[in-house]
């Protein structure tokens, strides 16, 4: 799959950078773009391109914010490399970068689980996330599009390695009280931890699907995971075209 067209660069400023996760291997990004740019983000699952300068290799990073024309910012939730701390590390870090126009369709919820287009309504959502994959999906479910405040019903599951690796763990309860049910799964965790091991394929079969013909999902993360994951929706009944990718 291609990454899109080629990108059109655009000065922007980091506004802050803060620790992602305990582990301290994820920054939290705040990026001040263009008022055209950011009137461009139309749909939670997009991305930019970021570089410092001509010379430096483009990353690829979904928005973790939710879209909002009348907020010319951007979040990121990056994980760290020895080639970003351009992006990463507050100490080190550039006070200008260059942002790409927004690229991707994002996830296609509105197309795909709203209305009646595969005859039954999608009363279930499953999100699935691994690793900073968690970025988009955190900004499906602050959008609202996702619509878990009525009937509708919501389950995350999102896989790291241990409890130090969480990121966004404070809007865990405000994502529960907007109807989302946030499922940790770890595939190394510490001995005091007592949720749920393993990886969130893993996670998933042990649950099963609630009514698969009503249920949606929304994805991110490595291929495995997402691979694994499709195949226990599809062989549980779960329409295809309900399964749903950023990329």
């Amino acid at each position: 799959m291609g990454w899109g067209p080629d990108p059109i660069w655009t000065a922007s400023e980091v506004e802050s950078i803060t620790i992602g996760n305990i582990s301290k291997d994820s920054s939290k990004v705040t990026v001040a773009v263009s008022p055209e740019t950011a009137e461009a983000f139309k749909s939670p699952g997009q991305y930019v391109q970021v570089r410092q300068n001509e010379d430096t290799k483009p990353l690829f990073l979904a928005i973790s914010s939710p879209p909002d024309a009348e907020n010319a910012r951007f979040e990121f939730l990056i994980k760290k490399t020895d080639d970003n701390p351009w992006i990463t590390d507050k100490k080190v870090a550039a006070d200008s970068i260059e942002v790409s126009q927004v690229l991707g369709g994002g996830f296609p919820v509105k197309e795909e689980l709203d209305g009646l287009k595969y005859d039954f309504p999608c009363q279930n959502v499953l999100l699935f996330a691994a690793g900073s994959g968690i970025a988009p999906i955190r900004s499906a479910i602050e959008s609202g599009e996702l619509d878990t405040t009525g009937a509708r019903t919501a389950r995350l599951y999102y896989g790291v390695r241990s409890e130090t690796d969480l990121c966004f763990v404070d809007q865990f309860p405000v994502w529960e009280k907007s109807g989302v049910e946030v499922v940790p799964v770890l595939s190394q965790p510490s001995e005091t931890w007592t949720g749920r091991t393993g990886y969130v394929q893993n996670a998933l079969e042990e649950d099963g699907v609630p009514v698969a013909r009503n249920t949606g999902a929304l994805m991110c993360g490595m291929k495995g995971m997402t691979e694994a994951v499709t195949d226990v929706l599809t062989k549980a009944g779960v329409i295809e075209g309900r399964i749903l990718t950023n990329f």
